[in-house]
């Protein structure tokens, strides 16, 4: 029997990334409430968010210090913009700030809304560098099979999500040759895949792309959208997985999710170029309302000013130990054919016959089956293509609430195997 607020929900909204037939038949989960780790439905009850919302609530719930610097910015600049040269302190502290922990050197920042509109502006800067460059020919990206980097246009051109392939398939340097090196303008990767399955690059992966890359003139975009301020144990995941790109796009934890925010750092010799078109073309022909608002630059500053105080970055690579280990664990589980991860990401992948990992049939749809029994059982985490779900908890939690993560996870893993066995699915 569904609820007024779930008749209400089916006959208002469209839901992103919902089977929206099935969900008119099981209504949504509708949260009323959260705090730290935990948030609760209209019915009072709780759920540890394993996926810290979506990889995004790095601080977790009502930390009301985030609450009071978004009320002090409202009551004092509620808004103003970056367009036609003007500014505001939060928007310049900001970039300062972020500019001091880059990993890679960089000129300025640009401001956006998403991590979407983040990397549909990177490819919009590439292609005016290389035809400021006189380069019109090279416009190409390479992107990776399951890696994801947003739902614009141009950014989802970019997003590969297959159900079956093989982890990091990249016959890089054949496809460049084949495409031509004169076409390809940049490659971009997240440090650790996301939506793809929390998905973790072997060691060298990356050393060894950078070089080819580097032999045909190739931009590195680092998508941090998710790996960004502390998620693998530094403060960004192109540092722990030894990746050197040349700009990065970063969202989500630079607000703690709590107010829509995205950066791309830029460096200098594309500044340059930017500075130079403008000159001949009288301005630079890219913008969004909403960059650079500062009611969300102010909290963003808040959230560095904790990450910093409270040494989140310290607390991660210490309760990740706990982590990974509860995760490996779950390796261990007949249905389960790989668990690995980084930092406070991880994922495991299910399969029907652990010894030649041949999957379910996607239409079985086990890992989302999983994650129904976890919501049952107080616990949010999420399936993911190649039926694999994912774990991603906020930054915050502590080594006692990870154990009660696995341990609600683990009973919903039990859960699974006997409804694949009763289903008759075991290969």
């Amino acid at each position: 029997m569904l609820t007024n607020a779930q008749v209400r929900d089916i006959e208002t909204l469209v839901h992103p990334y919902t089977n929206l037939a099935s969900h008119r038949e099981t209504g949504p989960l509708v949260l009323e409430r959260g705090q730290g780790v935990f948030v609760q439905d209209v019915n009072g009850k709780d759920y540890i968010e394993g996926m810290a919302g979506l990889w995004c609530t790095s601080l977790g719930y009502s930390n009301g210090e985030l609450v009071e610097a978004a009320r002090e910015q409202m009551s004092k600049l509620p808004f103003t913009h970056l367009f036609s040269g003007r500014s505001h302190d939060p928007a310049i502290e900001l970039a300062e700030k972020l500019k001091e922990i880059s990993p890679i050197p960089v000129s300025k920042i640009y401001y956006g809304s998403s991590g979407s509109d983040a990397n549909d502006t990177q490819i919009k800067l590439v292609w005016y560098m290389n035809n400021a460059l006189g380069r019109p020919k090279k416009k190409k990206f390479i992107a990776r099979l399951k890696g994801y980097h947003g739902v614009t246009v141009a950014s989802a051109s970019l997003t590969g999500l297959p159900y079956n392939h093989v982890d990091f398939d990249l016959p890089i340097q054949d496809m460049i040759l084949r495409e031509g090196p004169e076409t390809v303008a940049a490659f971009i990767a997240e440090p650790v895949m996301g939506a793809g399955g929390a998905v973790t690059p072997p060691a060298g992966y990356f050393e060894a792309i950078q070089a080819v890359l580097a032999r045909y003139d190739v931009l590195m975009i680092a998508d941090e959208v998710i790996t960004g301020f502390g998620r693998t144990g530094e403060w960004f995941g192109s540092t722990a997985v030894g990746y050197k790109p040349d700009t990065l796009s970063c969202a989500k934890a630079l607000t703690s999710a709590y107010f829509p925010l995205s950066a791309i750092f830029i460096p200098e010799h594309i500044n340059d170029i930017l500075i130079d078109q403008s000159r001949k073309i009288g301005t630079f022909g890219h913008g969004n309302t909403y960059s650079g608002h500062p009611v969300g630059c102010a909290v963003a500053l808040k959230t560095l000013e904790i990450y910093h105080r409270d040494k989140i970055i310290e607390h991660v690579r210490k309760v990740s130990l706990r982590f990974i280990a509860r995760l490996t664990t779950l390796g261990e589980h007949p249905l389960v054919g790989e668990a690995r991860g980084l930092g406070l990401i991880g994922g495991i992948e299910f399969v029907r016959n652990k010894a030649t990992k041949e999957q379910f049939e996607a239409k079985k749809a086990v890992a989302a089956k999983s994650c129904a029994f976890a919501q049952e059982e107080g616990l949010i985490v999420r399936p993911l293509a190649g039926d694999r779900v994912a774990f991603c908890p906020p930054l915050i939690i502590t080594e006692a609430e990870i154990d009660e993560l696995f341990d609600r996870y683990e009973r919903a893993l039990a859960r699974t195997l006997n409804w694949v066995m009763a289903e008759e699915l075991m290969g």
